[in-house]
């Protein structure tokens, strides 16, 4: 098993959940680094993200700073889409590697619709986090690890939502509901 894993998102905001996959994986996997990489222009988000990159980035920053295998990469800033082939390049260029991509059913069930898809199963390994009665089907040459016996029904959309409405009762690390509320995110 590899002992960087990549893990990819729009963390628009990041929450305890998303701190929670990346844990468990770092405990079950053996890894020494969860490499948080939040998108800067993702290309299956159309409409784009509710908070500018910079604040995602730095909301990221101080979630992570609870583990010491915790930590957030700028490799995908500027106004270029946000490829996973791409960013797993760039970062083998730098000599960041064996890589892990840490991602969940949902989002892996649809790989064959990623810009280069093939030549991103080749570049790493999956580590798929399940959900029950998700279905998906690992795409040919894909290796893949699973994550089991997560039950975390927290998403982004849902918590933007509570933020919008005026409840700050949600599930998000205490130093990013600050800078949420300081930096009037969501509102």
């Amino acid at each position: 098993m590899t002992r960087t894993a990549l893990f990819g998102g729009t963390f628009d905001p990041i929450h305890n959940a998303h701190l929670e996959i990346a844990r468990a994986a770092a405990d079950c996997f053996a890894l020494a680094k969860v490499l948080f990489i939040p998108a800067a222009n993702p290309p299956h988000k159309l409409e784009g993200a509710a908070a500018p990159y910079e604040d995602r980035v730095r909301m990221a920053q101080l979630a992570c700073a609870v583990d010491p295998r915790f930590d957030v990469s700028r490799i995908e800033q500027g106004s270029a889409l946000s490829y996973t082939i791409l960013t797993i390049e760039k970062l083998k260029a730098l000599g960041i590697g064996p890589m892990s991509f840490l991602i969940g059913a949902d989002a892996f069930k649809d790989i064959r619709s990623w810009h280069r898809w093939k030549d991103a199963v080749a570049s790493v390994e999956f580590i798929v986090v399940t959900r029950p009665g998700a279905s998906w089907q690992p795409p040919p040459g894909a290796v893949v690890h699973e994550l089991n016996g997560l039950q975390l029904p927290e998403s982004s959309s849902d918590i933007r939502e509570q933020l919008r409405l005026g409840d700050s009762a949600v599930p998000v690390p205490a130093p990013v509901l600050s800078y949420i509320n300081e930096h009037n995110l969501y509102r």
